[in-house]
């Protein structure tokens, strides 16, 4: 098992990344506590590439005033083990006086009306700051393909649009989302959950199979299936339970027929958790393990108002 180089300054990854010049580039940018949906990225990223990228990063601008910084779990050994283990060629792990070497970067990228909406709602600026830090680590690390969860979805969508409306020469590439031997999406902040927040957790997930379920029957069915399971579990804090369009986050009519994204974000104990599952509706509906297109369609027009969340 080769141990892949590690570099912590810009020297060091200039220096390292020229090496990797013989063939296609991928990229896996994470926080740091690695998981095996972290692993499941980076396989597939060395499935396609010949060399892969892991970069760690805490990144402190998408951090809200509300939410500790210094809580997020920090497993450095095991996270460069799991990239031996995967074969990981280059892993960047700067500090932020690295990544912003002037401080608090005075210009940062927007993410614009859709990062106003469902985790934007809650985590105002959070997207500001993702789009930024990944602006900067695509420059950094100039890959030819990056590697995202689909369980971040709304994140993967604004990276997708950011790719696209300002020209970053990368393919943005979707992976499913993986999940534990009880159906409980992979995260980082799973560690935080005690034996009966676990419980309440898969509520999320059971909710959203239901949803999928009578995805056959249209967007009110998937609507109250998913909410029944969810008012049935209390302890479970609901911030948003939306059936929306993938490309457009706009909630879909009760008419609309195609692919469609549920998706809940809710607080369990002291933990704050997302999971979503892309669905069809209407003839031959259920759930979907992607959807059909990494594309962005900007002109989808449901005729509605932006999502407010629910």
């Amino acid at each position: 098992m080769n141990q892949p180089v590690v570099a912590h300054s810009r020297e060091e990854l200039a220096k390292a990344r020229a090496v990797l010049d013989d063939g296609e580039v991928a990229v896996v940018m994470t926080m740091g506590a690695l998981h095996e949906g972290h692993a499941a990225l980076i396989r597939e990223a060395r499935r396609r590439a010949r060399h892969v990228v892991v970069t760690i990063f805490l990144n402190p601008l998408q951090f809200g005033p509300r939410e500790d910084l210094s809580r997020y779990p920090r497993t450095v050994d095991s996270d460069l083990e799991i990239c031996a283990r995967e074969g990981v060629d280059l892993v960047f792990m700067p500090t932020p006086d690295v990544i912003y070497p002037d401080g608090d970067p005075g210009v940062r990228v927007s993410a614009g009306p859709l990062g106003d909406v469902l985790e934007g709602q809650s985590r105002r600026g959070h997207f500001d700051g993702v789009l930024t830090v990944v602006g900067k680590l695509l420059h950094l690390t100039r890959p030819d393909r990056a590697y995202y969860g689909q369980k971040d979805a709304q994140q993967l969508l604004l990276i997708r649009r950011m790719v696209r409306d300002l020209d970053f020469p990368v393919e943005v590439v979707a992976v499913p989302t993986v999940r534990e031997g009880d159906d409980l999406a992979m995260s980082s902040r799973n560690i935080y959950l005690t034996d009966s927040d676990r419980e309440v957790a898969l509520s999320l997930s059971r909710s959203l199979r239901a949803g999928a379920l009578a995805a056959i029957e249209g967007p009110s069915a998937v609507r109250r299936a998913a909410r029944a399971v969810l008012v049935a579990e209390p302890l479970a804090l609901v911030d948003y339970l939306v059936l929306v369009h993938p490309q457009s986050l706009l909630d879909v009519p009760e008419w609309y027929r195609g692919e469609a994204l549920l998706a809940v974000a809710a607080r369990v104990g002291t933990t704050r958790l997302i999971d979503n599952l892309p669905v069809r509706l209407g003839p031959g509906g259920g759930p979907l393990e992607s959807f059909s297109t990494n594309g962005i369609d900007s002109g989808i027009d449901l005729g509605i108002d932006p999502v407010a969340g629910a």
